[in-house]
């Protein structure tokens, strides 16, 4: 055999075992790729938001009575009604009729003077305000729980993931994918 050939076979088998013991390391086989997604459950926080709400109403009052007894009623209505008595009959029938008339009268005006000061009213609007809370929810992420091959884990998230999260070349969890 010439030394040529021998150096082919030489380089041959060595070649084979590089590329035999390459084949053992799996430096081809990369491994996953990406990360399965098993749950994604959002992460969310309510808040209350107070404001004012205000509204106008209207205010019916009651002036005030300057006469509560209506003794001006009472007075008014029995000189009335005793001088329209006076006009009745002759003699003590007279003199009844005018006493009778002055009550009937007094009675009367005193009843008109009560509803002429209970329809004495005014009306006012007034400004009534209260709060009332707004709810508000904000997305604050996601909890989720992924799976590499047959080990868990969790991590939150801005985002849905979606069913699977890539992998970087270290099988780490690319979390902020910025292709």
């Amino acid at each position: 055999m010439n030394k040529s050939m021998l150096a082919g076979i030489g380089i041959g088998v060595a070649a084979a075992l590089g590329v035999a013991a390459v084949a053992s390391m799996n430096v081809f086989d990369r491994g996953p790729q990406y990360a399965q997604v098993l749950s994604a459950t959002p992460i969310k926080e309510t808040s209350k938001n107070p404001r004012q709400e205000c509204r106008n109403i209207t205010l019916t009052h009651r002036r005030a009575v300057q006469d509560e007894n209506r003794i001006a009623g009472s007075v008014l209505g029995a000189v009335a009604g005793g001088v329209l008595g006076h006009q009745f009959g002759g003699g003590r029938g007279r003199s009844v009729a005018t006493v009778a008339g002055a009550l009937a009268g007094g009675y009367g005006g005193n009843q008109a003077q009560g509803a002429l000061q209970d329809r004495d009213t005014y009306t006012t609007t007034e400004q009534r305000c209260k709060t009332v809370y707004d709810k508000q929810e904000k997305m604050m992420g996601y909890d989720v729980t992924y799976k590499i091959g047959s080990q868990q884990g969790k991590v939150r998230m801005d985002n849905d993931p979606g069913t699977r999260i890539p992998l970087d070349s270290n099988g780490q969890l690319i979390l902020n994918d910025k292709a």
